[in-house]
């Protein structure tokens, strides 16, 4: 049987994905090697200050944030967030985990769960939306790299090459031709199935079932 793929888009600096990374898992835990996850990131927080303070400022995004995670226990976020540690843009994070997925390289193939780019990508949002670090700052990433026992060298070779650089803007092309509006984004059936925003686990589950049950292309979903 082959396995269903699953892009999912994300911007690091977004709640509602950090809402959504609880989804994942649990499809992974539930699916296993039926299915294929494939990370990926787009641009929702370019101009991170900028943004925040055409909607309010930092102190209205802050009690935002805070009134979304209240309806959600499963995430934790910081009476700070935003209010100390400030990213510039979404995009340093983004091509530190790019640079992960590179060093960590496509063999072996590990399951979702079990891969360094997943533990660092949890770690990346657990720092911002948790401890309001600020995962902009390269210091925030090395710690983070030790943390998942990955060489921060390594890393830095990545960026030293443009190695991580290209493949982030990769992601951000090819958000731009999926249609990709915003964070998160499922996309599946090669792209014909999209499902954007706070999706249940349950609407997600049913989508996977029924390619699982018609894998073929061609064929039309209910979903």
């Amino acid at each position: 049987m082959s396995k269903v793929e699953i892009s999912y888009y994300s911007d690091v600096l977004c709640i509602w994905a950090y809402v959504a990374e609880r989804r994942l898992d649990e499809l992974a835990e539930q699916f296993g090697d039926q299915i294929d996850i494939v990370p990926r990131y787009c641009s929702v927080f370019p101009d991170a200050w900028g943004k925040i303070e055409s909607r309010g400022g930092f102190e209205q995004f802050n009690k935002h944030l805070k009134e979304v995670a209240a309806r959600f226990p499963h995430i934790t976020v910081h009476d700070d967030v935003w209010l100390r540690g400030r990213p510039r843009t979404s995009a340093s994070p983004h091509q530190f985990l790019k640079a992960v997925k590179l060093v960590e390289g496509d063999s072996p193939a590990l399951p979702y769960l079990d891969r360094l780019s997943t533990r660092a990508a949890r770690e990346i949002r657990h720092a911002f939306f948790a401890e309001a670090l600020d995962i902009g700052d390269w210091q925030v990433h090395r710690e983070i790299a030790a943390r998942i026992g990955m060489d921060y060298g390594a890393i830095e070779q990545t960026f030293r090459s443009s190695e991580a650089l290209a493949a982030l803007t990769i992601d951000y092309g090819m958000a731009g031709d999926n249609g990709v509006a915003g964070s998160p984004t499922f996309l599946m059936n090669e792209g014909r199935q999209k499902l954007f925003g706070n999706v249940g686990y349950r609407l997600l589950e049913a989508n996977v079932q029924e390619l699982l049950r018609h894998p073929n292309e061609d064929e039309a979903s209910w979903c």
